[in-house]
């Protein structure tokens, strides 16, 4: 259950911001609802996913990992939700995509960069942060610098996502449920 109101204050932010989350994803999303307590950050937040939408660099199943692995780590389950049926929408095979949360007990079903890529999303979302010289460096080797800066920033901003989401208390949305293959739960 959220720990705030999933009914904030009318505002015209929060119009325009329901009514383009029913378009692109079918329903509400509760993020939103949460953020439409402070106009601002919903605003904000909004623009900057628009703007992080439009990141090219990275290879987008590589980018998708890049954001389930923390949401995983995190315990996110709307963003792992989310997550599946992005990956869906994306044309990506959710029998790997449902490994994800315990990748490395499933290590063989991914290629080499796609480990480095989860390894070193791990890595960043650890308390302290425990990235090393010579996972950048492995990485370096499958990846330009932009795309290297850009799998940084995406484990960043999946960070923020999960740990809003978490702390707010949001749970999955039925997203993945029209998925071919539903999310594993985190943690199992």
């Amino acid at each position: 259950m959220a720990r705030i109101s999933l009914n904030p204050p009318r505002s015209l932010s929060l119009r325009l911001a329901k009514w383009y989350s029913r378009r692109a994803y079918g329903k509400v999303m509760e993020p939103t609802l949460v953020l439409g307590h402070h106009p601002r950050i919903l605003r904000s937040y909004l623009g900057f996913e628009v703007k992080v939408g439009r990141w090219r660099a990275l290879d987008p199943t590589l980018r998708q990992l890049a954001e389930m692995v923390p949401a995983a780590v995190i315990g996110c389950s709307w963003c792992m939700d989310f997550g599946y049926w992005h990956a869906d929408k994306l044309g990506l095979p959710l029998e790997k995509i449902s490994k994800v949360p315990d990748w490395r007990a499933h290590e063989d079903s991914f290629t080499e960069v796609e480990r480095l890529v989860m390894e070193y999303a791990e890595a960043m979302t650890a308390t302290p942060p425990t990235v090393t010289d010579e996972l950048t460096e492995s990485l370096r080797r499958h990846l330009s610098d932009a795309a290297l800066v850009e799998l940084t920033a995406m484990v960043a901003v999946e960070n923020f996502r999960s740990r809003v989401n978490s702390a707010m208390g949001l749970h999955s949305q039925g997203f993945s449920d029209a998925c071919a293959i539903p999310p594993r739960a985190v943690g199992s």
